[in-house]
């Protein structure tokens, strides 16, 4: 990635990767942090994120607002922002770093089962991929 996004950079991606083709004024209204910002405020730091590569805007047809949308995909901003984080905070440690999302309080008995399913995924995947690495021998 060209260059590390903001904070407030993250939660425009963020309701962008959730809304594509969003106008300014719906990002504006789905910031997860409800501050109240300008309009122009926002629109200036979205130009900017075009400028930088990590938005992409179509021009909308007269008496319409532009419609925005994510350049860049979700993994490709955070796997090296959690890598990171991993590394500075947990040591390196993926566990830990697991043990704290655990322990949060907003964490719904849904969210459980779903890292369930993703760590029963990633068993059957490492299983594939050792058994093919077998076949090789």
């Amino acid at each position: 990635m060209r260059k590390k996004p903001s904070d407030f950079e993250l939660q425009i991606l963020g309701v962008l990767w959730g809304h594509p083709g969003s106008s300014v004024r719906e990002v504006r209204e789905l910031l997860p942090d409800g501050k109240d910002r300008a309009y122009t405020s926002v629109l200036s730091v979205m130009q900017v994120m075009e400028q930088k590569e990590l938005l992409r805007r179509e021009k909308g047809k007269p008496g319409t607002g532009d419609r925005w949308s994510a350049a860049v995909g979700r993994a490709e901003v955070s796997k090296p922002i959690l890598r990171r984080l991993t590394e500075q905070v947990f040591g390196g440690r993926p566990s830990l770093v697991m043990q704290q999302l655990l322990d949060a309080d907003s964490l719904d008995p849904g969210e459980i089962e779903k890292i369930r399913e993703l760590l029963a995924d990633y068993d059957r995947s490492e299983n594939e991929t050792n058994s093919s690495r077998e076949d090789l021998k």
